[in-house]
């Protein structure tokens, strides 16, 4: 058995929090850590009829910048991506789906205790400049 990978840890633990504080709120989660042709989803959700692809960031200390300063043009067009092959592995390509892509960002001190967790709906849009 191999020891896990601490960014890997990390993630899981970030993606777990987001979870819970989604669920917490009323959504019900679809996939985690979905793989398409263009990459990773780390979470799909419902809200209601919503279908939510929502991306987790989570830093500890600032010195790589905040989570939010980590959703870049390219990786904004990277979920874009993503969102469009899971809509169509799904046949829910049609239109009439409704979907967004959100952020969740989260901040840990080095202790691993955590210190914010923001939730951004509409995160990504089509415009991608």
């Amino acid at each position: 058995m191999t020891a896990k990978d601490p960014r890997r840890a990390l993630g899981d633990t970030g993606e777990a929090l987001a979870r819970r504080h989604l669920e917490e709120r009323g959504m019900r989660t679809l996939a985690t850590n979905y793989r398409t042709p263009e990459g990773e989803i780390d979470l799909v959700a419902a809200d209601g009829d919503t279908i939510v692809f929502v991306e987790v960031k989570l830093r500890r200390g600032q010195s790589f910048g905040t989570p939010e300063d980590a959703l870049t043009r390219a990786k904004r067009r990277k979920l874009l991506a993503n969102a469009f092959a899971y809509l169509q592995e799904h046949g829910l390509d049609d239109d009439m789906t409704p979907w967004r892509i959100d952020l969740v960002a989260i901040e840990l001190d080095r202790s691993g205790k955590l210190l914010r967790l923001e939730h951004y709906p509409h995160a990504v849009t089509g415009d991608t400049t």
